[in-house]
């Protein structure tokens, strides 16, 4: 009751109404920016692994070059169908495919670009979370054998569509008396496919498997073979089975080795970004501190008065812990409840920020995805309730004991 009495007094009956708002507004907002901040970071993450998974295997198996019987170079596979069933069938597999790599140059006539050849069957490619079936394309998978997929970067760029024509071009073509001339092929663009990362969109070209044999001389083998399995986040101890299964010759590299210092490189972000918004929280805090020193230096008085009627310390302390503490849990409730509808409502934000700055905000071509995703955890949202309301009481206590220990005799001294 005492405490509720307080922390409605106004300044002119000594109380500090003012600087309870002002806290109780820094809590909140603090809580809020921290809330959004954790969920967003979720949702990157999230976003970048889920394409990564989505538009890559999750192992590939590949070997080096070597000599052949009659002093040729030779890379990749011969047996590539028997192996690609022996890894299959390995425990956790859920499939494996034999691929064919290469890089290739693509052109409408008038502008040409960079792409990355993959060439798989008609099935695998279906198969593909981000690229085939359920995917963000538009044309016909059934057409596949018939053309090429090509990534939205590549067809924006060239200007082309599905029903269009356009021409491929490698550099490692037909091997004449004068040396390698470039091969050049055209096919029809028959899928357009959005995986949703930039750099897999401006680059990634899907090829038939035999045509890809063809197109780069590989008839008779395979590159590598690509493997996906049930929990990507244990590909590390899949990797021996699989190489087990593969044959001595076999080297593995997963999408971890891809990605991993990509993802370190977020740990790290993660971290600082999370210790920022503390620091953020903290500082907010600090504001209760002020507020109740004050509020004990104009109540000395009342405390003096409270102590000789018999009030314990423990009692003041209560008191004034009370008064600094809801503060503190009023502001993390306001913060969750702003940071979750901010988070929820993400695109919309993004939406009404373009629309004040007069442009798009987020620039793919830096970022890598399209936009700027943000997902709700329930134990981030734990750790900003745990961090603010840790702070929040933590630094109510040292006011509180001074003015539990405030000696009533020096304090009615004056009186």
């Amino acid at each position: 009751m005492i405490a509720w009495r307080y922390l409605r007094a106004k300044r002119a009956e000594g109380g500090v109404s003012t600087m309870t708002w002002i806290s109780l507004t820094g809590i909140t907002l603090a809580v809020m920016a921290l809330v959004v901040t954790l969920a967003v970071r979720s949702g990157f993450r999230e976003e970048m692994v889920d394409t990564i998974l989505g538009a890559n295997a999750h192992l590939t198996v590949y070997t080096s070059d070597r000599m052949d019987e009659n002093g040729r170079r030779i890379r990749g596979f011969a047996g590539y169908d028997d192996l690609a069933a022996r890894i299959a069938g390995v425990p956790g597999v859920t499939r494996a495919a034999p691929q064919i790599k290469g890089q290739v140059m693509v052109s409408d006539g008038e502008r040409t670009v960079g792409a990355e050849v993959f060439g798989i069957a008609p099935e695998e490619l279906a198969a593909i979370p981000r690229v085939g079936e359920g995917a963000t394309a538009i044309g016909d998978l059934a057409d596949f054998p018939n053309g090429i997929a090509l990534g939205s970067g590549i067809a924006r760029e060239l200007g082309v569509t599905v029903g269009d024509r356009v021409r491929v071009i490698s550099a490692s073509g037909v091997r004449t008396a004068m040396g390698t001339a470039p091969r050049t092929n055209a096919y029809d663009v028959v899928y357009i496919f959005t995986a949703g990362r930039l750099d897999i969109d401006k680059s990634r070209l899907y090829m038939p498997f035999t045509e890809a044999q063809s197109f780069f001389n590989r008839e008779g083998f395979a590159d590598e073979i690509e493997v996906i399995v049930e929990n990507p986040d244990r590909i590390d101890q899949m990797v021996l089975p699989v190489l087990n299964a593969a044959g001595p010759e076999a080297m593995p590299w997963t999408w971890r080795d891809s990605a991993g210092s990509f993802l370190r490189a977020l740990d790290i972000e993660d971290n600082v970004m999370f210790l920022i918004m503390s620091i953020l929280v903290l500082i907010a805090s600090l504001n209760i501190v002020s507020g109740l020193i004050m509020l004990v230096k104009n109540k000395g008085r009342d405390i003096g008065i409270l102590r000789t009627m018999g009030l314990t310390e423990g009692s003041v302390l209560r008191i004034f812990f009370i008064c600094g503490s809801v503060t503190g849990v009023i502001g993390t409730i306001c913060g969750v409840a702003l940071g979750c509808l901010i988070a929820l409502n993400m695109e919309h934000v993004m939406d009404f920020i373009s629309w004040l700055n007069g442009g798009e905000v987020w620039d793919a071509s830096v970022r890598g995805i399209y936009s700027l995703p943000a997902k709700l955890q329930a134990w981030d949202v734990f750790s900003a309730v745990a961090l603010s309301l840790g702070l929040s009481f933590g630094v109510t206590l040292f006011p509180a004991r001074r003015a539990a220990r405030m000696n009533p005799v020096e304090a009615l001294r004056y009186e």
